[in-house]
């Protein structure tokens, strides 16, 4: 049981000042326009789907999850409180 956050920007640098705000570090990603992050516990993925909606309108990136292979969510202000209520209801602990 894992679950997949992949993030998008068709802006250079765009994600690793995304993941040094979330993170407080600095990271060395290998491709600026694409980041896949593997959660072993799919419940951590709540504080980056949460941070990302906090910070709409400072990084122009998108988000997308997935705790399904091969399928993939938008995370987009409107679905994120429900995506993050749907973590907690399929996995409890």
């Amino acid at each position: 049981m894992s679950a997949i956050v992949d993030i998008y920007s068709k802006n250079n640098l765009e994600i690793k000042k995304f993941l040094k705000a979330f993170l407080n570090k600095d990271i060395d990603i290998n491709n600026n326009q694409k980041c896949e992050i593997i959660y072993n516990n799919p419940l951590y993925c709540a504080d980056i789907i949460g941070s990302y909606i906090d910070n709409l309108d400072k990084f122009k990136i998108d988000l997308w999850v997935s705790f399904d292979k091969d399928l993939f969510i938008n995370v987009t202000k409107h679905n994120a409180d429900k995506i993050i209520r749907y973590l907690f209801e399929r996995y409890p602990y």
